[in-house]
């Protein structure tokens, strides 16, 4: 078995999953997001201390698993550096105390594997989006370790335009599910959001104009009712989303991808909204979309552990002076 460690950023995780099987036999997840709803956003020194409190009154339920351990794997990057520090220190200390080799995960590639979660690996090549409050891209993935990120933001990610829509509404953080669910009471055609880089070639995502615009549509207004947040959340909801799908359409009416399967990752792609526009852009190219379960699309130890495996069976292990931690990282 493997133990696994997530703390990139608001969400303690420890899993444990069996090598051979892929099977979970032990996870769990405290998250601070309540705590943090206070501040309006994640404080990062709470939210290290946090960790610790959280980490280690995880750990105090592994026992009974420790003899069947072979490796400690861990979240290094990219992430908030007083978060990663606590997650790396316990995996530290766990591969000296137990003599186990440490395996160090990209954050990125480990939601990438919340798609293969107790599963084996798919038929490449696929296409990944990966949204979430800090990345937006598109990824073609050749192989198990080979990733090429066809399109990144050039400003904000959309976790962070939803968040921070939110947060013009005056609504509570995390403010995705919220603007979601409100979206569903509202006109998505009251507001005409502009599509960002409609009328660009460029193979990139943007979201600050569209973030703008929401924001001087709120000025307008005299006072924000129920019904305008509703309008306003759909509205947006409706902009952001046909911004992925427009750039999506273009690279897929290229012919050249090739690919079996599109997995959508990351904690926005939790957004049913999302999913269905992606499915019926998909269905005219004959491409399946998959998706992590929505209890996987947030952070979670069962993503780190899984890719870590990958590693494993490969001989992979890395040197424990030499696992460090990163702010920011390419897959």
């Amino acid at each position: 078995m493997i133990l696994s460690i997530e703390s990139s950023c608001d969400d303690s995780s420890i899993a444990i999953t069996e090598i051979e099987s892929k099977r979970l036999v032990f996870s769990k997840r405290i998250s601070q997001a309540e705590i943090h709803s206070e501040y309006g956003g994640v404080v990062p020194e709470l939210a290290s201390r946090l960790h610790l409190e959280a980490l280690t009154s995880i750990l105090e339920e592994i026992k009974e698993f420790i003899p069947n351990l072979k490796a400690i794997s861990v979240t290094t990057e990219p992430g908030l550096l007083v978060t990663l520090v606590e997650g790396v220190t316990m995996a530290k200390a766990l591969s000296i105390a137990l003599k186990l080799p440490i395996i160090g995960v990209n954050h990125l590639k480990g939601h990438i594997y919340s798609l293969f979660i107790e599963k084996e690996l798919e038929e490449f090549p696929m296409l990944i989006l990966l949204v979430s409050g800090g990345h937006t891209q598109l990824i073609e993935m050749s192989d198990w370790n080979s990733f090429k990120v066809i399109a990144s933001t050039l400003d904000d990610s959309l976790g962070e335009s939803y968040d921070k829509v939110a947060k013009m509404l005056k609504l509570p953080y995390p403010g995705g599910p919220v603007i979601e669910k409100l979206a569903q009471n509202g006109d998505e055609n009251r507001f005409a959001f502009p599509v960002p880089l409609s009328q660009s070639p460029k193979m990139a995502f943007s979201y600050s104009g569209l973030k703008n615009a929401v924001r001087l549509e709120i000025q307008k207004l005299d006072e924000v009712t129920e019904q305008d947040k509703s309008d306003i959340s759909a509205s947006f909801q409706k902009s952001a989303t046909q911004h992925i799908i427009q750039k999506l359409k273009k690279y897929l009416k290229t012919g050249k991808t090739g690919v079996k399967k599109f997995g959508i990752v990351g904690g926005v792609s939790a957004n049913l909204y999302i999913r269905g526009e992606l499915e019926k852009l998909l269905s005219n190219f004959n491409i399946p979309l998959i998706a992590p379960e929505l209890k996987y699309c947030s952070d979670n130890g069962e993503m780190i552990g899984r890719f870590a495996i990958e590693r494993f069976i490969r001989g992979e292990r890395d040197e424990l002076e030499k696992i460090d931690i990163k702010s920011r990282s390419l897959l």
